[in-house]
């Protein structure tokens, strides 16, 4: 009894191996979304820093893994993220929000590493970004009353990508993304020479996702 029981011991962690192995050494593809805490940092055209607060938005896409050497892959995917910031500020005992929300359409290019650990992979992955504004818009609410107008941004975006996961043997990962943009998204005020205003994205989010 013993005996048969030490033999179903070794095929389990046997098949556990393998599927391991063959892991880490083929192409594979991956579909993914989650919840983004979005910001806009910069600067006033005055010079002074923007303040404002984190907006909650949503991204979802797919990605590619390529395997580049041992535990190593590039994966380049394609990606749809709404960006942006809020402002919540009190007037005259009122309060009122201010949100711009940006629709991106995004390519991350990523360096990953996977290393083995339980029956599953932790993910560590960096790299750039490239991005394109398809849509946004400010809304302003208070008093009982919604504006709503469109916003005049850059619409290229560029930066970098890092974030870090786990992988289970099913396929199924869970990651935590962190996003810093590096390109001045607020375009500049031709009427006036001494404008100081920039606009970058930053911002974290957690992903859920399956690769097959």
């Amino acid at each position: 009894m013993k005996n048969r029981l030490l033999s179903v011991v070794l095929i389990l962690v046997l098949s556990a191996s393998f599927a391991i192995a063959q892991e880490k050494s083929k192409m594979s593809f991956g579909i993914l979304g989650g919840v983004n805490f979005q910001n806009l940092n910069g600067k006033l055209s005055s010079g002074d820093k923007l303040d404002n607060d984190m907006l909650l938005g949503f991204h979802g896409g797919v990605n590619v893994q390529i395997p580049v050497a041992p535990e190593f892959f590039f994966q380049p995917g394609l990606m749809f993220a709404t960006k942006g910031a809020k402002n919540t500020y009190t007037l005259l005992g009122r309060e009122f929000t201010d949100e711009i929300k940006l629709n991106y359409i995004e390519m991350p290019l990523n360096l990953v590493y996977k290393g083995a650990l339980g029956n599953g992979f932790v993910m560590l992955g960096f790299g750039p970004y490239l991005a394109y504004g398809i849509s946004g818009k400010q809304i302003f609410q208070g008093n009982s009353v919604t504006i709503e107008r469109g916003v005049d941004y850059n619409a290229f975006d560029a930066g970098a990508n890092i974030f870090f996961g786990y992988q289970m043997a099913s396929g199924i990962f869970l990651q935590l993304d962190t996003q810093f943009g590096m390109l001045n998204i607020n375009p500049e005020d031709q009427n006036s020479p001494n404008d100081q205003s920039t606009a970058k994205n930053t911002g974290f989010g957690l992903s859920l996702g399956y690769r097959f």
